[in-house]
């Protein structure tokens, strides 16, 4: 079994690399993304629920997420939780069944500031990106699937996203074995990766 750590700032193409690999390896792959682990807040009024910086550490239950990692590498089935932008506090009642694969996608943009969960890792990957790219794509995601308009998103990038990237994201790519410039852009680099991962699951067999 692998563990896979895909780190890099919001909309660096993280999901790009993802989705290459997994659509590579099917059925191997399974993928656990950092934002299924924010901190339950449904006790908080709406309104401060949408004060919550969801670019800080502190904002992840990161007990939770490493607990539940050990558990996949025990060959172990887990209930994932569900976490919803829109209400911004993770459901009561609805969880995602995971069961154990040959590889485990660790994907987040803050996946590499949690030691506990670093030291889980085999392969950690940083995916790098230029800020204006980013910021594009964090604009149309934002708007397509979290309903922000244009001007809330880039003061919410001014405020909190850029800041946070600086303070705690750029830093974590020292903690990288590989850094994939040019984000979801670069193909040859997701291909390599690929292909490397496929031959390493295929020595170990």
């Amino acid at each position: 079994m692998l563990v896979i750590g895909i780190a890099g700032g919001s909309g660096s193409g993280k999901t790009t690399v993802v989705n290459a690999i997994t659509s590579k390896l099917k059925e191997k792959v399974v993928v656990i993304p950092q934002d299924s682990y924010y901190k339950d807040s449904s006790h908080l009024p709406i309104e401060e629920r949408h004060k919550i910086n969801f670019d800080h550490p502190d904002a992840i239950d990161w007990d939770l997420l490493c607990r539940q990692l050990k558990e996949l590498k025990e060959g172990k089935t887990i209930e994932q939780p569900v976490y919803s932008y829109i209400s911004c506090s993770r459901s009561k009642t609805e969880t995602v069944t995971v069961a154990p694969a040959e590889v485990i996608i660790v994907e987040g943009i803050l996946i590499f500031t949690c030691k506990e969960l670093v030291d889980q890792m085999n392969i950690k990957i940083f995916v790098d990106a230029d800020d204006d790219d980013r910021l594009m794509r964090i604009i149309v995601r934002d708007n397509l699937e979290r309903g922000r308009d244009v001007t809330a998103v880039v003061n919410h990038y001014t405020e909190t996203v850029k800041p946070m990237h600086l303070q705690f994201i750029e830093p974590s790519k020292r903690y990288a074995d590989i850094i994939i410039p040019q984000g979801g852009h670069n193909k040859v680099a997701i291909k390599i990766i690929a292909n490397t991962i496929e031959k390493a699951l295929q020595e170990g067999e």
